[in-house]
């Protein structure tokens, strides 16, 4: 009996239930489970954590720059509304000029002064070489003097468009607004000067008798003329469309801040699309020196002379038309 009961106490004390060890071994699978799933857990909270600074920074590098940026806008607003009010101040003392009642205008730039003293010389200096060569005509010179002072005519025409193209860099509105003519001949101004079509259709009645060969040549310049003019127009419109879209898109009557930016882009874009206009100007003036060029060499010379003195003579009776307007008597 003892020895069974040695043999039952051994048996209980060397052997385990595997039951307890089941349960052993699962605690431990769930405590490792455990323990990796915290340690993941950190490291995606760190992750997290990261991210979120590293966004907050960002954000506030943002904000930082947008206040900046708008700073910056707001201060090129003011600048400009100073530069705006300064014009203002400077149109309201602009200097008014008249001559004799030819002239009447008001100008705020040297620019212009300039250019209109310019022009003041250009025209008496025409006025000298046109009596020189009605002179000429009356007195029946040859060819070879009339070529003479024809060629300094035409000479006299190409340094009139180079004063105008260094006006243009300068105040190319006034050129565009005509304020340097007389009133009468505001009326005809097309881009700054005379539609050399136009010319052409005066002079055709004050040419003859032409040559078939010669009334072939002045009409295909005529027509010439008329279709880059119309090119040159339709620019202008596109141009003027242009502007207009430009200044009305976005919200109109509003001065707020959040509205800088937008405001800030379209000055931009529009001054953008007003330096076209320098070219426009060019072009026309181009347009208008090769048609007289042209004029010239389908012309005899004596012809030619002729040309230029209806010319001068269409501009002279423009010219006393405005002064007689101007001093009519008023009720």
């Amino acid at each position: 009996m003892a020895d069974t009961s040695s043999r039952t106490d051994a048996s209980t004390d060397g052997d385990t239930d595997p039951r307890d060890m089941g349960s052993e071994r699962g605690q431990g699978i769930l405590a490792a489970a455990s323990d990796s799933s915290g340690r993941s857990k950190d490291k995606l909270d760190q992750k997290t954590v990261r991210r979120l600074a590293q966004n907050r920074e960002a954000a506030r590098k943002s904000r930082l720059r947008k206040k900046a940026y708008v700073q910056q806008l707001e201060n090129s607003r003011l600048k400009l509304t100073q530069l705006e009010q300064e014009l203002q101040r400077a149109r309201q003392q602009g200097v008014f000029i008249s001559s004799s009642g030819d002239q009447a205008h008001s100008t705020g730039g040297n620019g212009a002064l300039a250019f209109d003293a310019e022009h003041s010389r250009w025209l008496e200096e025409k006025n000298k070489q046109m009596n020189e060569l009605r002179s000429a005509l009356n007195a029946h010179a040859g060819d070879a003097e009339l070529r003479i002072i024809v060629d300094g005519v035409m000479s006299h025409y190409e340094e009139l468009f180079r004063i105008k193209s260094n006006a243009a860099k300068n105040d190319v509105f006034h050129l565009l607004s005509g304020m340097w003519k007389t009133p009468a001949e505001r009326c005809f101004l097309w881009l700054g000067g005379f539609r050399s079509s136009e010319l052409l259709k005066l002079l055709a009645n004050q040419l003859e008798p032409m040559t078939e060969r010669q009334v072939m040549g002045i009409n295909s310049l005529q027509q010439t003329s008329q279709q880059a003019e119309d090119a040159l127009s339709q620019g202008m419109e596109s141009l003027q469309q242009s502007l207009a879209d430009t200044l009305s898109s976005g919200t109109l009557g509003s001065s707020s801040s959040d509205n800088v930016a937008s405001y800030m882009g379209q000055m931009a874009m529009a001054m953008g699309q007003l330096g076209t206009l320098e070219g426009f100007i060019r072009q026309a003036d181009n347009l208008r020196l090769q048609t007289l060029q042209q004029m010239i060499r389908v012309l005899t010379t004596r012809q030619s002379a002729r040309a230029f003195l209806a010319i001068h003579d269409y501009s002279s009776r423009l010219r006393a038309l405005s002064s007689l307007w101007l001093a009519r008597p008023r009720e």
